[in-house]
């Protein structure tokens, strides 16, 4: 099937997904007043991100096994954005399958068929990075880096390798820091107001997946 229709085809299954998402976050884990959230600005941003992931993945790979590894990783990533969007919350029955799936593809390519690093630094990345941040956060107190995030981020490492989960974890940082001045300035927030990082994370781990690998 030629890659123009499998982009098509993959695109519009994420659009689709990414507002059934939304729809589930707004429902599931069950929010503590029984409220079931409208449809906002999270359905297009949910939307949009499955959409343009999910297109990306037949160009970025070739083989089909390999297409469907990311699109489900992918489909998840959709899934715990519309959570974190939601309800500041990454659980653990979306972020540990994903732990697994990363696993699968470290197994799959030596490193996870994205950059061709050594496995040895991918596993290392999985620890240490998510680690790090992890201690580094604890003075701030409780939530500034939750364990949902470190789970994620174990995923990432499995998946994308040492150097690229530290890309991961500068891009967010940067686009977090974008975000957050634009709504500083538009006083949409202030500086108590708390931002959950995960969608940042989501939307850098997409991006290193989908760099081309290394020759």
């Amino acid at each position: 099937m030629p890659v123009e229709v499998l982009v098509l085809a993959f695109g519009l299954a994420g659009l689709i997904w990414g507002v059934a998402a939304d729809r589930i976050a707004a429902r599931w884990p069950a929010h503590e007043d029984g409220s079931v959230r409208k449809v906002d600005w999270r359905t297009p941003v949910v939307a949009i991100l499955a959409a343009v992931a999910l297109a990306a993945v037949p160009v970025r790979f070739d083989d089909p096994g390999q297409r469907l590894l990311f699109g489900v990783i992918f489909a998840a990533c959709a899934l715990l954005m519309a959570t974190d969007l939601d309800q500041k919350l990454m659980p653990d029955v979306l972020t540990l399958p994903l732990i697994l799936l990363g696993a699968v593809a470290l197994a799959s390519g030596g490193d996870s068929l994205v950059s061709r690093s050594p496995a040895w630094e991918a596993v290392l990345g999985a620890i240490a990075v998510p680690g790090v941040l992890y201690v580094a956060s604890l003075p701030f107190g409780e939530g500034a880096f939750g364990g949902g995030d470190v789970k994620f981020l174990v995923s990432v490492g499995l998946f994308a390798g040492l150097i690229r989960i530290v890309l991961a974890v500068f891009a967010g940082a940067m686009l977090s820091g974008v975000v957050i001045l634009a709504l500083l300035a538009a006083r949409r927030i202030t500086l108590r107001s708390y931002i959950p990082f995960g969608p940042f994370l989501i939307i850098g781990a997409i991006w290193v997946a989908l760099l081309p690998a290394a020759s």
